[in-house]
């Protein structure tokens, strides 16, 4: 089932995806090791495209998105995204040098079929970004919004289930950085005060999926705890940690793996 705007996943981005652009920009070292994954592929699909975070600039990409109004905040620069879905690619076997899905699995309504379309359209590398669910818990929201954490690990599919359904994969934990570009939930560790902006918060699809009420609870407890330096005094030192090992995880299917 497709939203108005054509969103295919259980997210409306419709209605939540207005500024997404603005608040979710692809974060330079997190892009480096989609590249390095890249390795010298020239044709390059991305699956879930969205606005085109992450989109290799010096290859030949190929995006598809369902969502109109995510399709709409592509830069000028990027290629314009053809209106589909992961588990119906329009491509013929072995079309594309690599293929890539990021932040976008856990939106598909059939992983294993989209995972299988990617595999078949694909000669080389399958790239896979997405969070461990069982490491979610490690963010400190988890102590003042239990019910996002909750949400995106219901979502996110486990590790071992891509790299069963992609064949043999290497599994690459993605450290996150401190200035983080793209605003996701943990890209925040050491700057608690942005998840007390809405606009932030409509940017991370697991908050659409939470009661107002619990929302309204979450912030108004992290604000009082800044407030008062009760989160300083809890998680403080993240303010100044360079990196944190959270549950940003880079899944990459090889050449030559399709049929192990």
């Amino acid at each position: 089932m497709r939203h108005r705007d054509g969103s295919a996943g259980d997210a409306d981005y419709g209605r939540i995806g207005i500024g997404y652009a603005s608040h979710r920009r692809p974060d330079p070292r997190i892009a480096a090791c989609i590249l390095d994954a890249l390795g010298d592929a020239r044709t390059v699909l991305n699956v879930g495209a969205g606005a085109g975070s992450y989109e290799p600039r010096d290859r030949d990409v190929t995006a598809v998105e369902p969502s109109a109004s995510m399709r709409a905040q592509r830069p000028a620069d990027l290629p314009a995204a053809i209106d589909g879905t992961a588990e119906s690619l329009p491509f013929d076997d072995d079309t594309f040098d690599a293929s890539m899905a990021t932040f976008t699995v856990h939106q598909w309504s059939d992983l294993s079929a989209g995972l299988a379309e990617m595999r078949r359209v694909t000669r080389g590398p399958v790239l896979v970004l997405s969070c461990d669910p069982t490491a979610l818990d490690r963010f400190w929201l988890a102590r003042y919004a239990p019910e996002v954490i909750a949400t995106e690990a219901r979502r996110y599919p486990a590790i071992d289930m891509l790299v069963h359904l992609l064949g043999a994969c290497d599994v690459i934990s993605v450290p996150i950085p401190l200035d983080c570009t793209d605003g996701f939930g943990e890209a925040f560790y050491g700057r608690p005060e942005r998840l007390l902006d809405p606009e932030v918060r409509r940017a991370q699809s697991a908050w659409s999926f939470v009661e107002p009420a619990a929302i309204e609870r979450a912030t108004r407890e992290l604000a009082h705890d800044l407030e008062h330096g009760i989160w300083d005094a809890r998680y403080g030192a993240l303010r100044t940690a360079p990196t944190f090992d959270g549950s940003l995880r880079l899944v990459v299917a090889r050449s030559g793996q399709r049929d192990q």
